[in-house]
């Protein structure tokens, strides 16, 4: 006799398991177009329907515990393919094996999935009365912010970068930085998603509403393109020249190879040389030896910018001894023409197990790992050096990718920014094209020139609209001659800073109370 029972399968058993096979691939093809979006690989126009798959998977009759493992799982495909790199920079340069290096990469994914998860959690906990077009935008910059400024902080391919080459609706980002972006990406995946999956008047109407803010967002984009060319053109400026040495990093610290290194970087200066009084600019790190020690190294590059006649801001190690303590610091001089130091800028914001060991003291497994790692020391503030009569503001290496330390420097009357950065850790890797993508906020949320040295690629010029002058490819021996002005244009960003997710935080308050009440409301009838 034929047993009719119905065999159940445990994977898509919706009692016994989390989720069944179609929803963990929709979850999975979201993270994939979230990587997909941005560089070396992707394009930016894949982060506009990033979220749908994940909202589909997010509507059936799951739990929270079931939206957090969906969430979870998004975040863990597009943060493996973002930041695979960083298995390659511990292994190659961390010197541990291979396993471990990319057991540490997945611990790194499996924090930064944590944020998406939560955002999936809260849809599920909050989609009976309230629309997903009110509370995914919200919940996406609440969790962004909190993954870019929580345990130091890590900011690296906010939503939001992925419109980097978007010109016009990046000019967004002088009003509400790069967390505006994700905003408008998120509310527009959202809005997508409810038309086509309710098909109602209603979601049809809304869904013009958001095209109609894109719209209204694209316009301003063009209003204040118009805006920054004017300004532009009423501008004084002045050359400059971005010399990309292409240094490998194996050699680098190598003292046998100083010598070798320093003259790479004068005949390429030499040979690019701008006009009498401008700007050349080295790599971070680009003098592998300690400047401030007076030797024929630390002469050289003080003849150079006398033969030159220009201004010389290039990386390098510094010391101090103070009270009998002798702190490092990752640090950029600036020398006059007349070949004096006029400035020195220590770098505020050290990279994690890069130039500093977090937790080496409380967790000993850390201190076995780390070993051979040192501690910079953390430089007093983001202060503008002073170039003549003008001010340009440093930013080294990772600083690069932080909003609030360009906008400390524009609130300083900065006249022009400028990135450092030694970027030949991430070898040919998709990182080198991703750090240069988020620099590229920097220079419209401050509207201000950015001009970007690169050991190893990418190096560039960024005009105040965001649109990129010129660049480098990446292990080339390079240099990059370019004309900057100095403009001075006041933004909403840059004097009240990120609004939009006090705003955030305000509303998402709001909801859970309120959510709270309805559920009370209905447990006590």
């Amino acid at each position: 006799m034929k047993n009719n029972t119905a065999t159940i399968n445990p994977i898509q058993s919706g009692s016994g398991n989390l989720f069944t096979r179609n929803t963990a691939f929709l979850a999975a093809l979201s993270g994939l177009l979230l990587f997909l979006s941005f560089p070396r690989y992707g394009s930016g126009w894949l982060a506009w329907i990033a979220f749908i798959p994940l909202f589909f998977a997010l509507k059936k009759p799951v739990t929270m515990t079931q939206g957090l493992v969906l969430g979870f799982i998004t975040g863990m495909v597009s943060y493996v393919g973002i930041i695979y790199w960083i298995a390659f920079v511990i292994i190659n340069y961390g010197f541990l094996p291979l396993y471990l290096g990319i057991i540490l990469m997945l611990l790194l994914a499996c924090y930064l999935s944590f944020y998406i998860a939560l955002f999936a959690g809260c849809i599920v906990y909050l989609r009976e009365k309230m629309p997903l077009y009110l509370t995914a935008p919200v919940l996406w910059i609440c969790f962004e912010y909190g993954k870019s400024y929580l345990l130091t902080g890590f900011p690296w391919e906010n939503l939001g970068y992925s419109q980097y080459l978007n010109t016009y609706l990046l000019q967004f980002a002088d009003i509400a930085g790069v967390f505006g972006l994700s905003f408008l990406i998120v509310l527009f995946n959202a809005a997508l998603f409810e038309m086509i999956n309710k098909r109602t008047k209603r979601e049809y109407a809304i869904g013009c509403m958001v095209v109609f803010v894109l719209a209204g967002v694209y316009i301003y984009g063009i209003y204040r393109l118009d805006q920054v060319n004017q300004a532009v053109q009423n501008s004084e400026g002045m050359e400059v020249s971005l010399i990309q040495g292409n240094i490998d990093q194996s050699l680098k610290w190598n003292e046998d190879y100083q010598r070798e290194t320093l003259n790479i970087y004068e005949q390429l200066s030499l040979k690019n040389s701008p006009a009498n009084g401008s700007l050349i600019v080295w790599p971070e790190t680009a003098a592998p030896f300690l400047f401030q020690d007076r030797n024929i190294l630390h002469d050289q590059i003080v003849n150079l910018s006398l033969k030159t006649k220009s201004w010389l801001l290039f990386g390098s190690v510094s010391h101090a001894r103070e009270n009998g303590g002798n702190d490092f610091f990752n640090s950029a001089y600036l020398l006059s023409p007349a070949g004096v130091v006029k400035g020195k800028y220590d770098k505020v914001h050290l990279v994690p197990y890069g130039e500093y060991v977090p937790f080496r003291d409380i967790f000993p497994f850390v201190k076995k790992l780390t070993a051979g790692i040192g501690d910079f020391g953390t430089g007093p503030g983001f202060y503008p050096l002073s170039l003549d009569h003008k001010k340009i503001g440093i930013l080294i290496c990772y600083e690069g990718i932080l909003p609030f330390a360009a906008r400390r420097y524009k609130q300083q009357s900065t006249d022009l920014l400028v990135n450092i950065t030694n970027d030949a850790w991430f070898g040919a890797t998709s990182a080198p094209f991703q750090h240069f993508s988020m620099s590229v906020f920097r220079a419209v949320e401050t509207r201000l020139y950015l001009v970007r040295a690169a050991n190893t690629g990418i190096s560039g010029i960024i005009d105040p609209g965001g649109r990129i002058i010129a660049k480098t490819n990446i292990f080339q021996k390079n240099a990059l001659k370019g004309y900057i002005k100095f403009v001075n244009i006041p933004t909403f960003y840059a004097q009240y800073g990120d609004i939009l997710a006090m705003i955030c935080f305000g509303l998402i308050i709001f909801y859970f109370l309120m959510n709270l009440k309805w559920r009370v409301g209905n447990a006590n009838r």
